[in-house]
């Protein structure tokens, strides 16, 4: 295949491949670049780079390492050797523990000698164990970006306003309490972000900052804000969201170039009418107009909470003594009831997919929402707070019931829950009432019946099928006892499919429980029906049999000849000294141990088919998605419009949390860096009211100018879980046991271009490009180009804060696996196509490029617009536009 030409200048201007140019030292090195945070070993290699190319090493302007690296101390002691350095990022985040959460790094300090990397103009230390600033960051008078979110600053040094050059300071999710007033002094400051502190006042020197363009205060306990912030005249944004402000100063409105004020989720009743119709101004989760809450104590009921609705990009909020009702956009809701917490407290959250090494699911249980994490950990509430949880609806699980489920770091329990569904979008939610804060999730279970057994006894009905009781004489314990019930009815239809034998009934099964150790002092009494059809008058004592099963259900034991049973008409009644599964059988088989093992698996499994489907507009993007066998034909029907494919796979049979694997075989590939991704297969869990789907971009290594690539995609099982019955589990043995299903995959061949020779760029297409305007400045083609040549690694990173898609950014790393740069171009490219008619597009790139970490390639960018803005005024003025008394923006207007 003709590989995609190199853009012009691109790499004769980068170096590589032109006479005299270096050649690397090490593959993780390019050019003056040195990316070791991608690998486990990273400080590792640093090490062994500086032993083997000390010469190249001294070069270096831009290193990466991950703090989680336990050889970061030694690193640390080499890293000030580099006296090039402009461009130093030691972040944490980079090891997750046992469920999925993020690490911090180890670093709590840096070596004195890192004040004498004088070149040092980029320092990201975020996602570390800070608790003070290190003393030698003062001494880097070079700085111009520094971050140091998410570690645990409660204070910035007094000394800090010494940082003369510094443009971008970032320290979001710290413990910040205040500011030092020397803050002033930081005149070339453009973007401060402090969200997600504790700060509780603002010295009026902030107002000092007169180069600053964006402010993020949001997520605070700010009262009020100083009126020096008005004098901030370069501001654009400024977020003052979730803080405790009870008054704005009106002045803010003023401010000439404020394109976004945000308000959202404080306390204020009264906001001045400039603020409040400006069209920049947002003001939700204000309690505007309302009067102030009643001072009586004996009126409680008249205060009114504070109300926060929460964005999809925001993952905390904070809460006073005062108490607040939050929203979040995936409609999770929280109930904090004043008093709850003692001081304010700022709560995180996110939601994660359950993975079944952690979340283990009980025998039947049916998994219907994601794990929400609420943070801090263990603190106690001095009231319950109430969460509010959507599921999935559970509408083909009858007789059982939805309960939210909670993590203590050791084991799960099941919360007392209640459950409604809204009006008007019929969704359902589950609410408890919760003291501390942890893992939770929602899950359908089995009808659970309680009762506490006293020493003069008691009975315990089952709500699912009264006829089930259990009675507990008097003198049947010396200490009172929890016992538990559960049913699980089985229809006669159930056991004639599974057995294929219309003679075998049997009664619902049962399990009882209790949390004592010790048998029962005295025999309890248990009644069940007779299977269906069986009854006392036409009963062959022969044919009944009753059954016990150990807790896992592996073992049924026939325990009919140890027991006395007695009949009634309805009923089979007897004795037992203490609890597991019991289950009557009416057959005429003898081992019927076997059987009921065999039912009770079979009772555990869904059915399920495999569907692989391709877009219609884009065969190469595959939706594969496995469903239960009720819900094929709805899922199909929806999806036909769009997609393409194959009849559905046979039907399999799966269990809740199961793990399986998606193969593509036969000349189709995909991306082996996927995260999901296990040793070339795509990896699901299976839980039956989930959506186990997913939607890839797949590729060929065949040429398909000449011929389409007959292909196929092959499901497999995964290891088996450990709840599997041991005689499932020796069903998959052997060389074919772990594959499910196959179904082919077609990709067209590709059409020919007609007319002309092909293109130097193959299928690049570079129109002229201006993002931005005359006024505030273009980026041309050719700025991109230069931009492009410095991006590197990040590029992924990069196109997601652009807002491309992750299947775009997949996409183009499918087409240009081979080659970083062509990645690179089609992901600047493909973004700037189609944002070209945003007035804002150059705005955004520019805060892409901070918040991927590309300090220094914001501020090319910004350095090439300001370029730009100096040739407007220069042109203006060389064709007499500009009258001398008038101001740039009558200039502008006249043109």
């Amino acid at each position: 295949t003709q590989e995609m030409a190199e853009p012009p200048g691109l790499r004769d201007e980068r170096g590589e491949g032109a006479p005299g140019a270096p050649t690397l030292a090490s593959p993780c090195l390019a050019d003056n670049r040195l990316n070791l945070d991608v690998y486990p070993d990273g400080c590792g290699r640093f090490l062994q780079l500086l032993e083997r190319h000390p010469g190249d090493l001294a070069q270096v302007e831009f290193v990466r390492l991950s703090s989680n690296d336990r050889l970061l101390g030694t690193a640390l002691g080499i890293l000030p050797r580099l006296q090039s350095l402009k461009s130093l990022v030691l972040k944490g985040g980079h090891a997750r523990d046992e469920f999925g959460s993020w690490q911090p790094g180890s670093l709590t300090s840096l070596p004195p000698d890192f004040g004498n990397l004088r070149c040092l103009t980029h320092l990201d230390l975020s996602f570390n164990r800070l608790s003070t600033l290190p003393s030698c960051i003062s001494h880097l008078r070079s700085l111009r970006a520094l971050l140091v979110s998410h570690n645990s600053l409660e204070a910035l040094p007094e000394d800090f306003g010494c940082l003369s050059k510094l443009t971008f300071f970032s320290a979001m999710r710290n413990q910040l309490k205040g500011l030092p007033r020397s803050i002033g002094e930081l005149a070339a400051l453009q973007d401060l972000d402090l969200s997600g502190n504790a700060l509780e006042y603002l010295p009026e020197e902030v107002g000092n900052l007169h180069s600053c363009t964006e402010l993020d205060l949001s997520g605070n306990r700010l009262l009020s804000i100083p009126d020096s912030l008005a004098n901030l005249k370069c501001l654009r944004r400024l977020h003052l969201h979730s803080n405790l402000l009870v008054t704005v100063p009106a002045s803010l409105a003023s401010l000439p170039n404020l394109s976004r004020l945000d308000l959202q989720n404080n306390r204020l009743r009264a906001v001045p009418p400039e603020i409040q119709s400006s069209p920049f101004v947002r003001l939700r989760g204000n309690p505007l107009g309302e009067s102030e809450p009643s001072p009586q104590p004996e009126e409680p009921s008249a205060r009114r909470l504070q109300r926060l609705f929460l964005a999809s990009g925001e993952d905390s909020f904070t809460v006073t003594s005062e108490g607040c009702k939050v929203l979040l956009a995936c409609g999770i809701r929280f109930y904090f009831p004043p008093g709850a917490a003692s001081v304010p407290l700022h709560i995180h959250f996110r939601t994660l997919a359950p993975d079944p090494q952690w979340v283990k699911l009980r025998h039947h249980d049916v998994l219907l929402s994601m794990v929400l994490e609420l943070r801090p950990h263990g603190l106690e509430f001095q009231q319950e707070v109430e969460i509010w949880m959507p599921f999935a609806s559970p509408q083909t699980l009858h007789q059982r019931e939805v309960v939210i489920r909670t993590f203590s770091g050791q084991s799960w329990s099941d919360l007392r829950t209640k459950v409604e569904q809204k009006k008007k979008s019929k969704k359902h939610v589950a609410c408890c009432s919760v003291l501390h804060f942890s893992w939770f999730l929602v899950v359908s279970r089995l009808v659970e019946n309680e009762c506490k057994v006293p020493a003069e006894g008691t009975l315990l009905f089952s709500s699912v099928d009264p006829d089930i009781k259990v009675i507990f004489p008097t003198g049947v314990t010396e200490k009172t006892r929890s016992v538990k019930m559960q049913v699980l009815p089985i229809s006669a239809e159930e056991i004639e499919e599974i057995t294929a034998d219309a003679g075998c009934r049997a009664s619902p099964l049962l399990c009882l429980s209790q949390d004592c150790l010790v048998d029962f002092l005295r025999p309890v009494r248990i009644q069940l029906p007779l299977p269906v059809g069986v009854s006392g008058l036409n009963l062959d004592r022969s044919r009944l049999h009753l059954l016990h099963g150990d807790l896992q259900g592996q073992t049924w034991d026939d325990i009919t000849s140890q027991v006395v049973l007695e009949f009634t008409h309805l009923y089979a009644i007897f004795e037992v000294t203490h609890f597991s599964w019991y289950w009557l059988w009416y057959t005429t088989k003898t081992y019927i141990g076997g059987i009921a093992k065999k039912v009770y698996e079979r009772l555990r499994m869904y059915q399920v088919n495999f569907i692989a489907l391709q877009r219609k507009k884009d065969p190469e993007q595959v939706l594969l998605q496995c469903v239960p066998k009720h819900k094929v034909d709805p899922v199909l029907k929806k999806l036909q419009d769009r997609y393409r494919g194959p009849e559905p796979s046979d039907m399999v049979e799966m269990f809740e949390g199961e793990q399986f694997f998606a193969a593509f075989e036969r000349g189709i590939s995909i991306d082996m860096d996927r995260p999901d991704c296990v040793d070339g297969r795509l990896s699901f869990i299976f839980y039956s009211h989930l959506k186990n789907m997913k939607e890839i971009y797949v590729t060929s290594p065949v040429d398909r100018k000449g011929q389409a690539v007959k292909g196929q995609v092959s499901f497999y099982r995964g290891a088996v879980p450990e709840s599997i019955p041991e005689e499932a589990s020796r069903r998959r043995k052997g060389p074919d046991s772990l594959w499910l299903a196959t179904l082919p995959i077609k990709l067209p061949k590709l059409k020919s271009h007609s007319g002309g020779n092909p293109s130097p760029l193959n299928g690049f297409s570079f129109p002229p490009l201006n993002l931005g305007n005359a006024e505030t400045g273009y980026l041309t083609q050719a700025n991109l180009l230069s931009i492009a040549r410095r991006v590197g690694g990040d590029w992924q990173t990069i196109g997601l804060n652009l807002g491309l898609t992750y299947q775009q950014i997949e996409r183009i790393g499918y087409n240009h696996r081979e080659d970083l740069d062509k990645q690179i171009l089609d992901m600047l490219f493909s973004w700037a196509k189609q944002n070209s008619e945003d007035p804002e597009c150059v705005e955004k790139l520019i805060t892409a490029m901070k918040e991927s970490g590309r300090q220094d390639i914001a501020d090319e960018i910004e350095a090439i617009i300001e370029l730009g803005r100096q040739k407007y005024r220069e042109s203006i003025r060389r064709v007499g536009l500009e009258q001398e008394s008038s101001t740039e923006d009558s200039a502008v207007a006249m043109v």
